[in-house]
């Protein structure tokens, strides 16, 4: 019911590009958000999701978030995963996106689970490194089976809980951090202050299913005010966040 509401809310609230005063997020809305170009790796990223579907496999899943509200059995066939857990087509090609329209060199994940956003990273520069922090071990291995066998080599995958990752990262600043695991307030919260000091004047944080439950709503409230935070774009699925000190601070509902 929450997700209901809320997504009513965002419909009556949101605008499209002839609604944004800014430059900085006009660019990003017309040239990233609304791109209609097909490009050619798309095509590989149905294609890698095509091949989840067709999978007979099943994973003895362990859920360190919330879990799922439609997947209850720990035991998880792959195919429907992909549908109830993955990135979508849609959303995979934006990450694909925007990795291309901001050339960033470094992303990290938080939530690899099939890996489809990670391969959509992954295939949007071939210079992009980047890092995937997933909580189950068995998980983790099957995707990196995966995406292996396509010979994607700019992928390093970690296995452990985030808490016990982020303090760990070598990496002194990432281009873009996707939150895409653990969907809770405090924990949501807690790694996002735990990261900002990974963040540069241009880096971008996303924020996945910042509407999934009041709570996840609340720590999207909670980030947007964080006095680090410049402007954020809230495509009510996704949750786009900047720290550029250029801008003045501002807040975009933006329909996709």
């Amino acid at each position: 019911m929450h997700q209901f509401i809320a997504y009513i809310k965002f419909i009556l609230s949101a605008t499209n590009q002839h609604g944004v005063h800014s430059p900085f997020i006009y660019n990003f809305v017309t040239k990233c958000l609304y791109d209609k170009t097909k490009y050619s790796d798309y095509g590989l990223i149905n294609n890698y999701r095509r091949l989840l579907k067709s999978s007979d496999k099943i994973l003895q899943v362990i859920d360190r978030g919330e879990g799922s509200k439609s997947l209850n059995s720990k035991r998880r066939k792959v195919r429907r995963m992909v549908n109830i857990s993955s990135s979508s087509k849609k959303e995979a090609q934006l990450l694909y996106r925007l990795s291309q329209y901001f050339n960033i060199n470094t992303i990290l994940e938080l939530g690899t689970s099939l890996g489809v956003g990670t391969y959509a990273f992954a295939l949007s520069n071939k210079h992009t490194r980047v890092t995937s922090i997933e909580g189950c071990k068995k998980t983790s291995e099957f995707t990196q089976s995966k995406l292996n066998i396509l010979g994607i080599e700019n992928i390093a995958f970690q296995i452990g809980a985030f808490f016990e990752a982020i303090p760990n990262l070598s990496q002194p600043s990432y281009d873009c951090i996707y939150f895409d695991g653990h969907h809770n307030k405090v924990a949501t919260i807690e790694y996002f202050e735990m990261l900002l000091p990974k963040a540069n004047n241009n880096s971008v944080f996303i924020f996945d299913d910042i509407y999934w439950s009041k709570g996840m709503t609340e720590a999207w409230q909670h980030i947007k005010n964080h006095e680090s935070v410049r402007v954020t774009v809230d495509c009510f699925h996704l949750g786009f966040v900047f720290f550029r000190k250029e801008q003045a601070k501002e807040h975009f509902k933006i329909r996709l």
